[in-house]
């Protein structure tokens, strides 16, 4: 029997002009916020998020 897979997250990207990226992903849920955060306080105009990937 498989052990059940560990969730994974995404970081996410959004620009002034609505258009959507995928920043990483595979990335265990606290380094996605990590690196949402960071990327987030360099204080540009877009907004990051994490959500969780799809299984």
């Amino acid at each position: 029997m498989t052990a059940p897979r560990t969730p994974t997250w995404r970081v996410m990207r959004q620009d002034d002009n609505g258009n959507r990226y995928l920043v990483a992903r595979e990335l265990p849920k606290a380094e996605a916020e990590r690196l949402a955060a960071e990327l987030e306080a360099r204080g540009h105009k877009q907004l990051y998020w994490t959500e969780p990937e799809q299984a």
